[in-house]
């Protein structure tokens, strides 16, 4: 992750090396002697940094009191502090007054460069999560959560095709957001401002079926007084979402095949073709060309002008605690209750789990979260495995520093105090056990 950097050291030679450190980091660096510097830079209206990295003790206003001023601005501008040894207080002081992450001098350069690269990655979080909601606020438009691989290329094939007037047909599990992703064709197609209209093949009553779908004239059958449409020509010139289309009946799979192949439909009781202007996606959770007598293959190539696959939280672990967070979020909103904290051990937990619902079951976990109601179960957490002394004994300490994180929230400086081990000394453990942010 590139970021533009300021670095505040009244040492020379100190911040020439920091700023060497971070320039071969990939970063653009901007070293200031001074904190009074600094701020002036940021007043200026150039350049603004993605992050600050400062020492503690410097004459004049010190990184602490640099620190206060830059909490007190407007934005998310996250500080790493430098400190001398013995500085601690101040250090637990720095992080109370809002600072991302300190180090004790002298410090492992490769170190240096994670924390950074951890507290720019916890910013672009924040960030994300803040421009999803401002999204949702304002307007009624369709996102994909999360900045993993796996969802970064289904947003970028979404794109690819939402503009392209072309049948698509989404497959994935349950719960990996089919419908929101159809939605998303939509809402960047050029039928954004028509009808989008969504059937759920799996609800359709049997006997109903065919009126639903292609609607009927009037005097079709006992009843029908007056003629109506169906659910193809209610989304003309937009969108018709087939939800489940694999559970729709062979009888009317054959005369949907027909519809799609002419663009035309004809209601139940006429003999006459109702031309249509739509574009049609249908999704499915299974393969629907192993479907066999079940689904008709030549329907199949119909619908699949185009196919994509919905990634599982498996694919996007990473993405679990920022979407959780979000829907958290909106529920705490929805039922007017206060933002609920994610703590790092719960972050961690969430991605472990399998989720097999997907985010569907994610979600109602976060608005379970939001209410309070949200509890792990026993089997979420490892128990400690049979095997040598040394192996059981390295589980155990594991599930304790994983513990004590857990109640300090991820703050590395508070958790090192409480287990009586060097800050370094308890970094170390966290990398060999899995256990970093």
């Amino acid at each position: 992750m590139t970021a533009n950097l300021f670095v505040v050291e009244d040492d020379e030679g100190h911040l020439a090396a920091l700023c060497d450190l971070m320039g071969a980091a990939g970063h653009e660096v901007q070293g200031f002697a001074s904190a009074q510097a600094a701020l002036a830079a940021l007043d200026t209206g150039g350049a603004v940094p993605d992050l600050m990295l400062t020492d503690l003790r410097m004459p004049g206003m010190d990184g602490l009191q640099l620190l206060q001023a830059v909490k007190a601005r407007p934005g998310d501008l996250p500080v790493v502090l430098l400190t001398g040894h013995g500085d601690v207080s101040h250090a637990v002081q720095a992080i109370r007054a809002g600072a991302d992450d300190f180090l004790e001098k002298p410090y492992d350069a490769g170190h240096l460069v994670a924390v950074v690269q951890r507290a720019l990655a916890a910013r672009a979080t924040r960030a994300e999560v803040d421009r999803l909601q401002q999204v949702l606020a304002e307007r009624a438009e369709i996102t994909l959560l999360g900045q993993s691989r796996a969802i970064k290329g289904f947003r970028s094939r979404i794109a690819a095709l939402a503009p392209l007037d072309l049948d698509v047909l989404i497959t994935g599990e349950t719960g990996t957001g089919k419908e929101l992703a159809a939605r998303a064709l939509h809402a960047g197609s050029n039928r954004s401002d028509r009808p989008f209209v969504a059937v759920n093949c799996a609800a359709l009553p049997e006997t109903m079926v065919e009126t639903i779908m292609f609607g009927h004239a009037a005097g079709a059958f006992p009843g029908a007084i007056e003629a109506k449409p169906g659910k193809l020509e209610a989304a003309q010139g937009g969108t018709l979402l087939l939800d489940e289309v694999e559970a729709m009946p062979p009888a009317v799979q054959a005369k949907l095949l027909r519809v799609l192949q002419e663009r035309a439909v004809e209601r139940l009781g006429e003999n006459g073709l109702r031309p249509l202007d739509l574009r049609v996606i249908a999704t499915s959770k299974t393969d629907l060309r192993q479907a066999g007598e079940a689904f008709r293959p030549d329907l199949y190539f119909r619908l699949a002008g185009a196919e994509i696959a919905t990634p599982t939280l498996r694919e996007a672990a990473e993405d679990i605690p920022l979407i959780f967070a979000h829907y958290a979020q909106l529920a705490a909103r929805r039922y007017g209750r206060p933002t609920p904290d994610l703590p790092w051990g719960l972050a961690q937990q969430l991605k472990k789990r399998l989720w097999p619902g997907n985010v569907r079951e994610l979600k109602a976990a976060a608005e379970a979260h939001a209410l309070g109601l949200f509890e792990t179960k026993a089997d979420d957490v490892a128990a400690i495995p049979e095997g040598t002394l040394a192996e059981r004994l390295a589980a155990y300490e594991a599930r304790e520093i994983a513990a004590v994180l857990d109640r300090h929230r991820g703050n590395t400086l508070k958790a090192a105090e409480t287990l009586g081990l060097p800050r370094r000394t308890l970094n170390d453990k966290m990398r060999r056990y899995g256990l970093t942010q």
